[in-house]
């Protein structure tokens, strides 16, 4: 109930700053939150929290395909995950890792687990997926996965749902 009530107040929130402002339906689609320059080779900022769906706000999940629909280009490329993969420090948590890039900045990325194509939430707190922006043909996409003891990258099925994590170049 509280992630519910939570996740309420965030959408009225930005709706609110909208209808001050003038901004339009695609400017709600994006969860609050700042984007933190790690110092990276190529300038890429990440979003300090992962995607809110309000769909599936227990986990947050998206298909490939919803989640390309709804940020399109602000989903990092293999190449942005790969960057963050080389050029920053990796320490588990426990529930996640927390990313520190050379600029000594970090973010956290949890171990949220995945939701397989059949529905069910697999491995939450032990293990980490997110989408990457680069499709491998018509059915997989490529994706950052990890777990205690590793970080890779690799092809999936674009029916699960994985987290996402934004980018700002």
């Amino acid at each position: 109930m509280k992630k519910v009530t939570l996740l309420s107040m965030m959408c009225l929130m930005a709706l609110s700053v909208c209808v001050v402002s003038g901004c339009s339906k695609d400017d709600v689609e994006e969860t609050p939150g700042n984007y933190v320059d790690l110092g990276l080779t190529s300038g890429t900022k990440w979003k300090e929290v992962n995607e809110v769906n309000a769909a599936d706000a227990e986990y947050a999940f998206f298909t490939y395909d919803k989640a390309m629909a709804r940020f399109g280009n602000k989903l990092p490329s293999r190449e942005q995950w790969m960057e963050l993969v080389n050029e920053c420090e990796w320490t588990w948590t426990g529930m996640g890792y927390t990313v520190v890039g050379p600029n000594g900045e970090s973010v956290s990325l949890p171990a949220a687990g995945y939701r397989s194509c059949y529905g069910d939430v697999n491995r939450v707190g032990s293990s980490g997926h997110y989408w990457s922006s680069a499709p491998d043909g018509s059915d997989d996409a490529w994706r950052l996965y990890f777990s205690s003891g590793s970080v890779g990258m690799d092809i999936s099925n674009r029916c699960y749902g994985r987290s996402v994590r934004l980018v700002q170049d």
